[in-house]
This record gives structure tokens, sequence and C-alpha cells, in this order.
């Protein structure tokens, strides 16, 4: 008998070492299947971009998010597990809760919504729209990604009114570059509006750290 416990004994350990081994502790809890929320959104929106996410933006790490994730590591050369671990989001170009890197992608995105929010706005204008939505990117109060910021409910009139999806100014692109290598002519910014535009009794609320052209741009 007691041969056959110290035999079971081992197989328990066995067992619980394989468990331990197989658990990554560098993979981020929104990229797993079954995790949602921003963060997923946006590691959908780059794997549309490049043709590999075939479904809608919906947030939920499902089947599909992880059939595209496993077909991006395959191009890679990353081990095909499905799982968007440190390693394939740095490959996807998204960096959690920090200022994104200025990769094609990126730039786009934001040059649209500086576009859509700046028009008429001098250069410098341009890129302190910009630096306020990298500098909500490193705030707890928004989301921790560039997509989520841009299309969290509610943050840009440009998103609802349609201007998000005009053509994009030439100046938005070298704005974009500019404020994502981390020119912030705001002082660290967190809000702007224009004045004649909005009655909303929040935003007057805030303190104010500069003007620039139409805009005030507030903590």
């Amino acid at each position: 008998m007691n041969g056959f416990y110290k035999m079971l004994t081992l197989l328990i350990t066995v067992i619980l070492c394989a468990a331990a081994a197989q658990t990554n502790t560098d993979v981020p809890a929104y990229s797993q299947t079954g995790s949602s929320g921003t963060e997923v959104e946006e590691i959908q929106r780059v794997l549309k971009e490049r043709g590999l996410f075939t479904g809608e933006i919906t947030g939920y790490y499902g089947s599909q998010t992880q059939a595209a994730v496993k077909k991006f590591q395959k191009q890679q050369g990353l081990p095909q597990t499905g799982t968007a671990d440190d390693k394939t989001l740095k490959r996807l170009g998204i960096t959690i809760g920090t200022v994104p890197a200025a990769t094609d992608a990126n730039i786009r995105l934001l040059a649209r919504m500086i576009s859509a929010e700046g028009r008429g706005e001098s250069y410098v204008g341009q890129v302190a729209i910009g630096a306020v939505i990298c500098n909500r990117i490193e705030h707890p109060s928004f989301p921790d990604t560039l997509a989520g910021v841009i299309y969290q409910n509610g943050a840009f009139t440009a998103i609802n009114d349609g201007q998000f999806y005009e053509p994009v100014a030439e100046s938005a692109y070298s704005a974009a570059r500019d404020a994502l290598a981390g020119w912030d002519p705001t002082g660290g910014a967190i809000y702007y509006y224009n004045p004649d535009k909005t009655s909303n009794s929040f935003i007057f609320s805030r303190p104010v750290i500069a003007t620039i052209g139409a805009h005030r741009f507030c903590s």
C-alpha cells in the first residue's frame, strides 16, 4: 500500500506541475477567450485591418478572435495558441496602458480623429488634439488603448455626426506622428472643447491649462 500511495502522490505532483507549466503569467487577462473590453476591440480592429478577422468588432474575445489570432501567430512564426500574449500584442503593435507605437495603423486612426476634430485649426492645435487622446490612454479614468479612447461612447462628437468618416487632412498624419512621439502642446490636458460650440457645465468646470486656436485644453 505504501508503494501505491507513493505512486499516487507522484502522479498528482506531475499533473500539478504540468498545469503550472501551462499557465502563462505573461498573458494579459483581456487577451484570452471569454474576456471582453476596449482592449479586445483594438485587437479585433488590428486583425481586421490585416484581413485576418472578418467578424464584427464586438469587444468580446470569442472563437473568431481566437482563430484570427492563431492565423496571425502562424504568419509571425509564434506559437499558435490563439491567446494574444505580450509577444503577440507587440507584433500587432498594441501597447496597453501606454502611448502606442507610431505604426501605420495607429497613425491612420489618430489622424482621422485629429482631422475630424481639428479642421481649420493650426498645426499645433491639431497636435494638441492628438496629445489629449494620448494622455487619456495613460489616465486611469479612460480606456487604455488608442482605439478604446477614440471609440469610447459619447467621447467625441465627430464619431456621432459623421465627420470622423470624412477625408483626412494631410497635415493630420504629421500631427498624429508628432503626438505619438510625445509632443504635447497642452501640458497634460485630458479634455478640450470649443466654448462657442458647447454649453456642457462639466466641461466648463474643468481647469483650463492652455488655449490653442478655438479650443480650450483642460485637466
